[in-house]
């Protein structure tokens, strides 16, 4: 991935979520099977943050892939992959 190519998975997070470490893992193992790229965002923090809370309010963790949204608070790998594929 260059440095001018978005991550395809974005992975919504706030601090102090307990469904966040958990997404976090498969996200990783997602990314790591299929070599997408990801990132992880804070929607508490930063110049969208007020954006990205309008967005996703109480629905974190919440994972976009290529900027739709394809699941929040729990998130399941092969509705990821599926995903990805698309």
């Amino acid at each position: 991935m260059s440095a001018h190519t978005a991550p395809r998975i974005v992975l919504n997070v706030r601090p102090g979520c307990h469904l966040c470490g958990p997404a976090r893992e498969v996200v990783r193992q997602v990314a790591q099977e299929t070599g997408a790229g990801w990132r992880e965002v804070d929607i508490e923090e930063g110049p969208d943050a007020p954006a990205l809370e309008a967005a996703f309010g109480d629905k974190v963790p919440a994972v976009t892939v290529d900027g739709a949204l394809v699941a929040y608070w729990r998130v399941d790998a092969d509705v990821l992959r599926r995903a990805l594929r698309r």
